[in-house]
């Protein structure tokens, strides 16, 4: 017999196109995401058929997608679940919902419960770091933004003062933190031209790391226009390619079976704040050089990765 809680919900009359179906999400403190939408136009249970269906903004059509089955969860609503353990592929996921044979309809978002991803702290593992938090998007349609980082120097508190910036991380996804912090630096790598580079030292308590980096060095390289510096945090043994480029691919792409990347990027992902850029702001600090003034800014990136930027006052 069948219970009431896992009856099929009642089918409803189709919304207007002016009242989309909306998707409730709630994270888990695993990072896994639940969506229920309410009201959704159902086939006869004899033909059930409909999922949440995720796909990879600019890839072909079915090319990266990702179908998580539509249950039942309760009169007149349908769930799906994106459990902790499933990794989408890093990058911007719209979502969708299908019926039956019907063409997919793009969804709208509506109750957000985001408080467990709120200074998230994951647990040891040596898997890659699976991160999805759900937006809205500027044409008000529900997607996911997701990261897959082995390992993850996740940043936390960065202060400016004295023409230095001043940060501490956490490095995740490693199997001794200790060793591969020994010795380990943050590199500012310039963006126009890899092969300019500025090391300093960490310093590490178990995962925790700090470091300091004067503007001023920095600074000395700017010759107009505007640069950007991109933080990296660098094993001792990394060893130093002619460009930087191949030790970063690396780090954005290992495969599961390789050692841990010497030099992984240091970025804030572990919370519900999906672009950092306009919400963590910071102050803008003037320096005198050879060429003129600059102001040199720390800031986050688009893909939520920290960087500063130096350019003319």
């Amino acid at each position: 017999m069948t219970t009431p809680s896992a009856q099929l919900p009642t089918p409803a009359s189709r919304p207007e196109a002016s009242a989309p179906l909306r998707a409730d999400s709630v994270a888990d403190s695993a990072g896994g995401l639940t969506f229920d939408i309410v009201d959704l136009a159902l086939p006869a249970p004899a033909d059930w058929n409909a999922a949440l269906v995720l796909r990879l903004r600019g890839d072909a059509e079915g090319a990266d997608e990702v179908r998580l089955p539509l249950s039942p969860a309760g009169e007149r609503r349908v769930r799906a679940v994106l459990p902790s353990t499933v990794a989408l592929p890093e990058g911007r996921w719209d979502v969708y919902v299908a019926v039956g044979d019907e063409r997919p309809r793009r969804l709208a978002p509506g109750l957000n419960d985001l408080r467990s991803l709120v200074d998230r702290r994951p647990g040891p593992s040596l898997s890659p770091l699976a991160v999805c938090i759900p937006y809205t998007t500027k044409h008000g349609n529900l997607s996911l933004r997701s990261w897959l980082r082995a390992p993850h120097a996740e940043a936390g508190e960065l202060r400016v003062a004295d023409g230095t910036l001043t940060g501490r991380g956490r490095l995740y996804r490693v199997e001794r933190p200790v060793a591969w912090l020994s010795g380990a630096v943050v590199r500012a790598r310039l963006r126009r031209d890899p092969s300019v580079a500025h090391e300093v030292p960490v310093t590490a308590d178990c995962a925790d790391f700090d470091f300091s980096l004067a503007y001023a060095d920095l600074a000395a390289h700017w010759d107009g226009g505007q640069d950007v510096w991109d933080l990296w945090l660098a094993r001792a043994d990394e060893g130093e390619e002619a460009d930087g480029r191949a030790a970063e691919a690396a780090a954005e792409a290992a495969p599961a079976d390789r050692p841990p990347a010497a030099r992984v990027r240091i970025a804030r992902i572990l919370d519900d704040v999906v672009d950092k850029k306009p919400v963590f702001a910071y102050p803008a600090l003037s320096l005198s050089t050879d060429r003129g003034t600059v102001r040199v800014t720390p800031y986050y990136t688009a893909d939520n990765d920290l960087s500063v930027r130096v350019e003319g006052a």
